[in-house]
């Protein structure tokens, strides 16, 4: 039989003992008939006392279910839960197996009916003061969050972290180091061109010579997770839409959202069936201006995420309509597939659902949906739009975004007058004449509303350039790749219905 000594360092408190100092304190309570007895040692560092799921306490409470302990000994109650309902169990395991529970800091005999009403209400106490300490924590960080402080982690590349002093608090912000600055400038521009892949960017920036300044070496991973990260775009309302629609918790008014400042996402992402929940993520505005602007973050977000739903299949490079085309009846993705050799020797490639090939819920189209059939439809389809926009008379105009962005802030703001209007109306209290004024209030906030999304669909259509010219006329000879990225750009899905017909949703 065995002695065990535990000790547990709690990531709450940094200051708090350590693992060292309990267990010779553990060590100084152990009986002079107890000198001859096996001692074996666990120790948790940087584990929260609110579960118990620790490797250390793991491995004793293994050996004490084997009937191999006859003593443990803590620094304190708390070392091994603060949790009073774990504590209350492990305490009745320790009882089955007659195991002696010791603490080096409190005298309490668990084998009276008072010493263990003395062990549970310390474990009270012990509960509480966690409760209240993560508490303390949380508001402290969301505090924080809400001044614009910058909430810590790593530095990222392209910033310095510069003392500052923000509503009266000492803190840090990020400032843009030049020559990173404009590394992450590039990064982002090429990757928002088309046909650039993270791999493809990558073997650019090495063949360019243009490596972290750490001296470590750019790699797929790390030029991902620089080009999601909110902390380098200009956030403006779009930025703003982007996270809002995704279900994160906007911590800054989006009046805020001026198109100047970086912002910080924080918190975690739940995933269930592949699909991300980020509804415990939240969005911040911070104080250091932003490196890149939000049309080309926006690009490149879009670009990652089709990527994702695109995914390596390696069927899926066997048509250029790749990732777009859709079963109506499922909504799951439909990817070629190569058939067998036909009488005249062809290869023919035909679309298949994926949630019939490969989850089973869905029966598909009753019809054989040929790649090259749909690639040649789609095409005509996309030669007919280019040539509408070739005719279109259009002034290039440069420089309007921050005015599209002014005008979806005043949609914003009109769209909370809205809200505060019904939620007086809803609170009662409105005679006949008060309710007929808030009646027109409403109309006129519609009509100012439809007037500035008007204003906005205006300046959007003056921004088309003579590109569309070019595109028109390289589209007829263009190649799988060129063909692959236009239909990208172009082509929000395809559907497929059941009967085999097919109906387009454009992104223009």
């Amino acid at each position: 039989m065995a002695i065990i000594l535990y000790a547990r360092r709690s990531v709450e408190r940094e200051n708090s003992i350590s693992c060292e100092t309990q267990l010779a304190y553990c060590r100084s309570v152990i009986k002079p008939d107890e000198q001859d007895e096996k001692v074996f040692t666990f120790v948790d560092n940087g584990f929260s006392g609110g579960n118990v799921n620790r490797d250390g306490f793991q491995k004793m409470m293994k050996l004490v279910r084997q009937g191999k302990v006859k003593k443990v000994i803590v620094y304190k109650l708390d070392r091994i839960s603060r949790s009073l309902s774990d504590f209350v169990n492990i305490l009745q395991e320790f009882k089955e197996h007659r195991v002696e529970f010791v603490s080096s800091q409190e005298s309490f005999d668990t084998s009276s009916p008072y010493g263990e009403m003395l062990v549970k209400l310390l474990m009270v106490f012990a509960e509480f003061e966690r409760t209240s300490i993560i508490n303390r924590v949380t508001q402290a960080y969301a505090h924080r969050s809400e001044m614009g402080f910058y909430m810590g982690g790593r530095r990222p590349y392209g910033f310095e972290l510069i003392p500052t002093v923000i509503h009266n608090v000492k803190t840090k912000k990020l400032n843009p180091i030049p020559d990173e600055a404009e590394q992450v400038r590039y990064i982002f521009e090429a990757y928002a061109r088309e046909n650039l892949s993270l791999r493809r960017l990558q073997d650019t920036l090495m063949a360019e010579g243009k490596q972290p300044l750490n001296g470590s070496s750019w790699t797929t991973a790390k030029l991902s997770t620089l080009l999601k990260n909110p902390i380098y775009v200009k956030a403006d309302s779009d930025v703003y839409d982007y996270y809002d629609c995704r279900g994160v918790q906007m911590v800054t008014d989006v009046s805020l959202f001026t198109g100047e400042n970086g912002a910080q996402l924080y918190g975690h992402t739940k995933h269930d069936s592949g699909n991300a929940d980020w509804s415990d993520m939240k969005l911040v505005l911070l104080t250091h201006p932003g490196i890149v602007s939000s049309g080309i973050w926006l690009k490149c977000q879009h670009k990652l995420e089709q990527n994702r739903k695109i995914g390596n299949s390696v069927s899926n490079s066997t048509s250029w309509l790749a990732g777009k085309v859709v079963c109506e009846k499922c909504g799951h993705t439909m990817t070629t597939i190569k058939g067998r050799i036909n009488k005249r020797g062809e290869i023919r490639r035909y679309f298949n659902c994926t949630g019939r090939s490969h989850k089973k819920t869905c029966t598909g189209p009753k019809v054989t949906i040929y790649a090259g059939d749909l690639e040649d439809m789609i095409c005509e389809c996309i030669s007919a739009k280019l040539e509408d926009l070739k005719e279109t008379e259009c002034t290039p105009q440069k420089g309007n975004a921050a005015g599209i962005n002014d005008l979806k802030l005043k949609i914003r703001a009109i769209e909370r007058s809205e809200k505060q209007l019904l939620d007086v109306m809803l609170a009662g209290g409105f005679n006949d004449a008060l309710l007929t004024l808030a009646n027109q209030r409403a109309v006129q906030l519609e009509r100012d509303r439809l007037a500035l999304h008007q204003r906005i669909e205006a300046q959007k259509s003056r921004r088309a350039t003579g590109i569309a010219v070019n595109l028109a006329q390289l589209w007829r000879t263009a190649g799988d790749k060129r063909k692959k990225a236009v239909a990208m750009a172009m082509i929000h899905k395809i559907f497929i219905s059941e009967d085999g017909s097919t109906k387009v949703l454009w992104n223009l």
